[in-house]
């Protein structure tokens, strides 16, 4: 029958799950088993000198380099085997489906045949004794005439024959519903049996999956906690710098500028265009917005969304506690900031004055929970005086009295930030998402980086290369070009990196004269070195070539070098890239170029 066929093709494909079930088991319980062992000593940290914790770091970045990809396999096909176990259940569901219609069907049968026993009880009796009764003598001397002898036997004859076909028929079904009740309990005990082991097997796979990914795990944050100066050193060069526009315009550095000359060829230096956080409202777009005759309100709907709401009537009655200042009404308050230089108002930046007032009231308000708690009085939170800063500034905030931007109700944290390089992240609030949008007169990507609003309004921080600390301290450098040994030395820093074993070593090679004691830096040479060991060694390098993605970020970075083509992609770029940088040059934006000179 068909349905039997195709019960047939659902056992096998079922069959043929289980045993990859069966299978990828058992190669994780020996990827497990051979990890177990070295777990406990990797998770044990306890090292008592620096070449001991050293090589503690070597050898959990060795096993995690050996167990990673496999791991990543295994949870690959794990999800494959979820599919697959999916389809099986499905498959099973089909087939007791059937298994149900066919049980029904047998039912009906059983009914039907057991009226047919008795059918086939009276045509066997009646089948007998026609055939007895078949013989010529006897219808010979039971009729009149020749006609009627004729008639009887071809009567008897027909009702014989239709006797044995009825007898021959049910003796059939009887024989094959025998038949089906058999393969319907063996197929039932099949299903359940397949079910019950997929079921088992499965739990086991996710349970060893979860051991092997939660020893990864602990493994790499027992690696994190014993290189935590690679962390500090990456905060200390992308992040500890003011950030906002402050009191007086930023000032430029000649040597930052992509045309300053460094005496050397090849030269390479990166440039990043704008600083963190790069989210809200840009100070210096704002500027060049205003200059071009754009309203406070567009600047701020431009930059926070146009769904944020500007109330106008807040109350001004709402008191701010600055910490170390004490009490203050939001009016007042708004008075002392000292983010944005009041010098733009005479320079046509008066409507980027009134929106960053709004801003400031906003985030204060939205900081503090309306006035319940509060604020800092540094560039952690705002710049807070105990004066008013007076001139254009104060009537900026004037001319916005209770001006607050509001979302789901509530005061909107209104961030800001000097440069944002032409693009500005969103970010959330109060249930509202601000969007990331191309800063530019355009309103796209297609204008960027020559319409960039920050760029007319001659933002130094839009395009700059980083070599100085907060402090001014540059390691006696005097400018972010790199020579050609340095670049090669980085990219042979990514060699290392993506191979996971001795990336604690990335760091500046004058880390101890710059940073203090503690790094432990390969020099250029054993860099060179182990990248060599690790695949291949970059000797020089001869051109670079940017691209940029849709959101803000640098994608990737080519160099060409002595290996050919080497590609990086820019996050991985970026990491490197601060870790290993001589000095303090570093990126602080993932919107970044390279300059050859």
């Amino acid at each position: 029958m068909v349905y039997w066929k195709t019960m047939g093709s659902l056992k096998r494909r079922a069959l043929l799950y289980c045993y990859l079930v069966i299978l990828l088991v058992g190669c994780l319980g020996i990827f497990w088993r051979e990890g177990a062992s070295f777990a406990a000593s990797c998770n044990d940290a306890n090292c008592s000198n620096p070449d001991e914790c050293q090589q503690k770091i070597k050898e959990c970045q060795e096993l995690i380099s050996a167990y990673t990809p496999a791991q990543t396999k295994n949870k690959e096909q794990l999800q494959q085997l979820e599919r697959q176990v999916g389809n099986t259940d499905r498959l099973i569901k089909a087939a007791e489906i059937q298994a149900d219609r066919l049980e029904e069907d047998i039912f009906d049968r059983e009914v039907k045949l057991g009226y047919q026993r008795e059918v086939f009880k009276a045509r066997v009796k009646s089948y007998y004794m026609r055939s007895r009764q078949l013989s010529p003598l006897l219808v010979l001397l039971s009729s009149e005439n020749a006609v009627g002898i004729s008639r009887e036997l071809s009567y008897r004859s027909r009702a014989s024959n239709e006797d044995r076909l009825v007898i021959g028929k049910i003796s059939a079904d009887l024989a094959k519903l025998g038949e089906d009740k058999e393969k319907l309990e063996k197929n039932r005990a099949f299903l359940k049996q397949t079910k019950e082991k997929l079921s088992q097997q499965t739990a086991f796979m996710r349970t060893e999956v979860e051991k092997v990914e939660g020893f990864l795990e602990t493994v790499s944050s027992k690696i994190a906690t014993l290189t935590a100066k690679q962390e500090a050193l990456l905060a200390e060069k992308t992040g500890t710098f003011q950030t906002t526009v402050g009191e007086v315009p930023l000032a430029d550095d000649p040597a930052s500028r992509p045309d300053y000359n460094p005496g050397f060829s090849p030269a390479f230096a990166a440039f990043s265009f704008g600083a963190p956080h790069r989210k809200g409202m840009s100070q210096y777009g704002a500027f060049g917005r205003a200059k071009a005759g754009q309203s406070a309100e567009e600047i701020l709907k431009a930059y926070y969304g146009s769904g944020i709401e500007i109330k106008k009537d807040y109350s001004t009655s709402i008191n701010i506690t600055v910490q170390g200042y004490g009490g203050v009404d939001i009016e007042t308050y708004a008075k002392r900031i000292y983010e944005m230089p009041g010098s733009w108002g005479d320079e046509g930046g008066m409507e980027a004055l009134k929106a960053q007032a709004v801003a400031a009231r906003s985030y204060a308000l939205a900081y503090t929970n309306n006035g319940a708690g509060s604020i800092c009085a540094t560039e952690s939170c705002q710049v807070y005086k105990p004066a008013n800063k007076g001139g254009k500034w104060e009537e900026a905030v004037n001319a916005t009295r209770g001006w607050v931007l509001v979302a789901g109700g509530k005061p909107f944290s209104a961030w800001y930030a000097s440069t944002a390089g032409g693009y500005t992240y969103g970010y959330s609030g109060n249930g509202y998402s601000t969007p990331g949008i191309w800063d530019t007169s355009c309103g796209s990507q297609s204008c960027w980086t020559g319409e960039a609003w920050e760029k007319k309004a001659g933002s130094p921080w839009f395009y700059k290369g980083w070599y100085k600390s907060r402090s001014g301290s540059s390691c006696g450098r005097g400018h972010p070009w790199l020579t050609g040994e340095e670049m090669a030395d980085i990219l042979n820093a990514v060699v290392v990196y993506r191979s996971g074993q001795g990336a604690e070593h990335i760091m500046p090679v004058d880390y101890a004269s710059c940073f203090g004691a503690g790094g432990d830096p390969w020099s250029k040479e054993q860099m060179k070195t182990e990248a060599g060991n690790r695949g291949g060694a970059v000797s020089s390098v001869s051109s670079v070539s940017t691209t940029y993605s849709t959101d803000g970020k640098t994608a990737k970075v080519v160099f060409g070098t002595n290996l050919g083509s080497f590609e990086v992609g820019g996050e991985e770029f970026y990491t490197v890239f601060n870790l290993r940088a001589p000095g303090r040059i570093s990126l602080k934006s993932k919107l970044f170029n390279i300059e050859k000179k």
